[in-house]
């Protein structure tokens, strides 16, 4: 099993569990609880392959996705009162879903023969709109239109996977220093509460 195998994998499971906990922390029923992980898990995929053409998306053509879903999901549920700080334990398994999803959507427009900028586009929207979908349906304002920092992170990390990558440093190397610079640009800012500037238009009363 390939590198890129195992971090796919890594990241379907990882925004899986992010969508049962966040579906969990909003009281949502069994369904609703796989639903939200599901579309976690595979709606920055789906997008992905839409987009580049590739259809039937992944999902469809191979079922080891919705089983391994499913399987998480079911841990995530079971295991729900030993997962301590459930708001520590979303943001942890969103920002590793975050940084391989990334790489997998960047690697993907690489595959395809696009342009480094839509490449490094491509990965921030197969890292994102999971969380967006996922935050859409919890009703909640998607993080990435909110100050804190999360697409800016996978922007910087689908650029330095293109700069790896055009230095031809091995594969291996370049999967890791991507999805390490991701996670700990993630835990910095949100440790040191860094944040993008807000701006708001201020009516003057008549």
């Amino acid at each position: 099993m390939s590198l890129f195998t195992i971090l796919d994998l890594l990241g379907t499971s990882a925004f899986a569990i992010s969508g049962a906990l966040s579906a969990m922390n909003r009281k949502l029923d069994l369904f609703g609880i796989f639903i939200i992980a599901f579309v976690t898990a595979i709606g920055g995929g789906t997008i992905r392959d839409i987009l580049v053409g590739n259809t039937p998306v992944s999902w469809m053509q191979d079922t080891t996705n919705m089983f391994l879903i499913g399987s998480i999901t079911i841990a995530a549920i079971i295991f729900r009162n030993k997962i301590n700080y459930l708001k520590k334990s979303l943001f942890l398994f969103d920002t590793i879903g975050l940084g391989i999803c990334t790489i997998i959507g960047v690697e993907t427009g690489i595959s395809a023969s696009l342009d480094p900028i839509i490449c490094i586009t491509l990965g921030t929207m197969t890292g994102c709109f999971g969380g967006v979908i996922r935050d859409i349906l919890c009703n909640e304002i998607p993080v990435i239109f909110r100050k804190e920092i999360y697409a800016t992170a996978s922007l910087a990390g689908g650029t330095c996977f293109m700069i790896l990558y055009y230095f031809n440093l091995g594969e291996n190397l370049v999967y890791i220093s991507t999805a390490a610079l991701i996670i700990l640009i993630r835990l910095l800012v949100v440790k040191y509460k860094v944040s993008l500037p807000l701006f708001t238009i201020h009516n003057k009363g008549h």
